[in-house]
């Protein structure tokens, strides 16, 4: 969409510090009426701009309180092998980011587990549904640093 004006902008940064406002008080910070900011909000829905509304949860009070990256090389990449992957990632709640890289690795998950035990139990149901040539794990000792918002 290449459309997006300032206003548009505004109403995007509004909603990724906090999608669960009122249009009342949406409008009011970008100066619009309500529902004016509601055709808005809803052109960026039909654009696909906005994908989606969610709530920002703490990992460490649900239990999660471990961040991985897992680095991984394949031998395989044939189209079957992908769609395995992909499928067997998509599967497992505990991983929140699967990416094909560039260089020497070939995918890196980012995934949020409560502890050791639960990294390995992670692992071991990863490698028992796919095929993978090496997987090696880094683990986050502090978080300086977690956003989801883009910058407008």
């Amino acid at each position: 969409m290449s459309n997006i004006d300032t206003i548009d902008r505004r109403i995007l940064s509004a909603l990724q510090r906090d999608a669960g406002q009122s249009l009342d008080l949406l409008g009011a910070e970008v100066g619009l009426s309500r529902n004016a900011c509601w055709r808005r909000i809803r052109t960026l829905e039909v654009s696909g701009v906005i994908t989606g509304r969610i709530a920002t949860l703490d990992a460490r009070k649900l239990g999660l309180g471990l961040t991985v990256f897992m680095q991984i090389r394949t031998n395989a990449h044939a189209p079957d092998w992908l769609k395995q992957f992909s499928a067997a990632t998509k599967a497992m709640p505990e991983i929140q980011g699967v990416y094909r890289m560039s260089g020497d690795l070939d995918y890196m998950i980012r995934a949020r587990v409560a502890d050791m035990a639960g990294y390995d139990q992670l692992y071991q149901r990863l490698i028992a549904r796919v095929p993978l040539s090496d997987v090696s794990a880094s683990f986050v000792m502090e978080e300086i640093k977690e956003t989801a918002q883009l910058p407008l």
